[in-house]
């Protein structure tokens, strides 16, 4: 109880009542952050189109994708340790860079839980049916996914913690179990194939190097949602303490399961070039169940479905979150009615909305297979954001305006370093995932597709300062209160 008080007073510091349930523990918020991230939603993704434009190399590209995303989620974690506040992203660029930016967040969280639905519908439909899975059925089990995962998180907090044990344990049964058996027993290859591209360059006009880029800007995708930690800061215990540290040890711990996966797949792969020209549409499950048998089939489907239920749930709790810190400081439309939170303390009007929106997003999937351009567009207003909380961070600390030393989790000297590199990296992977690439659309893609990330968030980048110039909502924002008001309380 003392906790919770002290909790409810630093949260009382930045102008806000204690309105959400605080009960999730250090291991309910890694739970969050590791079904956010998800190495089965992440690799199995991917893994398809990296052999296409890479090979086995594509291994490589997984390397520096998660080196790069780990200096993003250190600097993450210094701010979320100073401002535990639900809201996250929004909350930090609203204090150190200004209450107008913020807006292509939202879009880019809407947009990874259209993704995961779309690519979870695939496994949904392999559980119950052997055919060739048609375009509208591939929407509507989208839909599916996402009214699952809205229904879940209407029921409360505490049933949300639940789901999320339940995939980790699928998540460790599909990618470490499924991993190490397949390292001990499934071996058909050395480690001199992780250097053989299998001729994948003939995708990209011949280049490796362009191969490799496209398959880095995919591989993007497998190390994204961290930040979901951040979204529940309000409902964690001691989350000045808790939070940084659920999301570096989600990071870090998906990002093992990943390259294991990643290893053990391409290791056990019979047929390597077959996934290379596409003859394998899916080499993990290839994999999986030529190793272990027919009979694995089943159920290692349901394993995974179990992994994606719990990412899509994931996703959405903390989409809610976002929406909901958004409308408490009315900076959206109808901020009244997205602020309400119901009897089972949990923001239920946003989490309505941004399951509608998620479900809007699948109308993309009705051109063909739309997987590369969902996971392109998903992965791409993230990085844009990443960027922009990086800059934002960096341009603070130089300024002087942010001090990280204000926080339980800590860098020194070595947090200015880090920042840096984190804004290099993101400017080369942000401008890499919106490079519009014709491989990246379905064969029968229109140009629309090819330029999708560009367009998108263009557009959304326009309406949204059009909004900002217009109802100007920053001017709404209430003042935080004194430290008088506060020890009032």
């Amino acid at each position: 109880m003392d906790h919770d008080r002290a909790d409810a007073g630093e949260l009382a510091e930045y102008g806000y009542e204690q309105e959400l349930k605080r009960t999730l523990s250090a291991w309910a918020v890694f739970a969050l952050g590791f079904a956010t991230i998800s190495p089965v939603v992440g690799i199995y993704a991917v893994v398809q189109l990296g052999f296409v434009f890479a090979g086995p190399t594509w291994i490589w590209a997984v390397v520096v994708a998660f080196l790069g995303q780990l200096l993003v989620a250190t600097v993450y974690a210094e701010l979320s340790s100073q401002f535990p506040i639900t809201g996250g992203v929004y909350q930090w660029v609203r204090r150190l860079g200004g209450p107008r930016l913020g807006w292509l967040y939202l879009a880019s969280a809407v947009a990874s839980l259209t993704t995961v639905a779309y690519l979870g519908a695939g496994w949904l439909h392999m559980l119950f049916s052997d055919s060739e899975l048609s375009t509208p059925t591939h929407v509507l089990l989208g839909v599916v996914f996402i009214a699952v995962a809205l229904g879940i998180n209407l029921l409360g907090v505490d049933p949300v913690k639940h789901f999320l044990n339940a995939g980790i344990v699928a998540e460790g049964v599909a990618s470490i179990a499924v991993s190490v058996f397949l390292l001990l027993f499934a071996r058909h290859h050395g480690f001199s194939i992780l250097f053989d591209t299998l001729g994948a360059e003939s995708a990209s006009g011949g280049s490796v190097v362009a191969g490799f880029v496209t398959c880095l800007a995919v591989a993007g995708w497998a190390f994204l949602g961290f930040d979901a930690t951040t979204q529940v800061a309000e409902e964690t215990e001691q989350p000045r303490r808790s939070v940084p540290r659920a999301l570096l040890r989600s990071y870090m711990f998906v990002a093992f399961t990943v390259m294991l996966t990643s290893i053990a797949v391409t290791f056990a792969l019979r047929r390597p070039a077959d996934t290379v020209s596409g003859k394998t549409a899916d080499p993990v499950f290839d994999a999986v169940t030529r190793s272990l048998g027919g009979w694995s089939e089943k159920p290692f489907i349901v394993v995974v479905l179990v992994a994606f239920f719990a990412c899509a749930i994931s996703i959405q709790t903390y989409i809610g979150r976002a929406v909901y810190a958004f409308a408490r400081d009315r900076q959206l439309p109808c901020s009244a009615q997205l602020a309400k939170v119901g009897e089972r303390q949990i923001p239920w009007v946003s989490l309505v909305v941004t399951a509608v929106l998620a479900g809007l997003g699948l109308l993309l999937g009705l051109n063909g297979n739309a997987a590369a351009t969902l996971i392109a567009f998903g992965s791409g207003g993230f990085y844009f954001i990443f960027l922009a909380v990086a800059l934002v961070a960096l341009l603070a600390r130089l300024s002087g305006r942010w001090n990280p030393a204000a926080g339980d989790f800590r860098l020194g000297r070595t947090g200015l370093v880090i920042n840096v590199l984190a804004v290099v990296w993101l400017v080369f992977e942000a401008v890499n995932i919106a490079w519009p690439r014709a491989e990246l659309a379905p064969p029968s893609g229109n140009w629309v597709q090819v330029w999708a990330v560009v367009l998108v968030f263009s557009a959304l980048l326009v309406v949204g300062l059009a909004y900002v110039a217009v109802a100007k909502p920053h001017t709404r924002l209430t003042p935080e209160p004194s430290t008088e008001e506060v020890e009032a309380l």
